[in-house]
């Protein structure tokens, strides 16, 4: 089974936080996907946490290698259609490519992002999230 991943996820499991056991647990054995815009955004929260002294950088590095060892498959979204999803919306492009990932792959989203979840519903997006 796909799933679509965010950032959330990612950073969560990757920087332990406490959902992390229950994000592997809803992903082992899931093939991962996420759009393209997802690698740009982990970068942009290491550099968020890295400006305001949330994290040293040799944590944010280790944490980059747990990064890359998540088997995550990239793929592209149309720009369109998610300006179109951005529209009708009322809500950023990022979020958008996730919600287009979902209808385009016929596969839920998971996220810690309860408003991104719920405006993937309205779009027809099954999600998960953790309980």
């Amino acid at each position: 089974m796909d799933i679509v991943v965010d950032t959330s996820v990612i950073v969560a499991v990757i920087a332990h936080e406490p959902q992390r056991g229950a994000l592997i647990g809803l992903t082992k054995g899931a093939d991962l996907l996420a759009p393209a815009s997802v690698h740009w955004e982990i970068g942009n929260a290491f550099s968020a946490m890295l400006k305001r002294n949330r994290i040293e950088l040799g944590h944010a590095l280790q944490a980059i290698a747990a990064y890359r060892q998540i088997p995550i498959r990239y793929v592209d979204v149309e720009l369109e259609d998610t300006l179109a999803i951005a529209e009708r919306y009322a809500i950023y492009a990022y979020d958008a490519y996730l919600i287009r990932c979902g209808l385009k792959f016929s596969a839920p989203l998971l996220s810690l992002d309860r408003g991104l979840l719920q405006m993937a519903e309205q779009a027809g997006v099954h999600t998960l999230e953790v309980g």
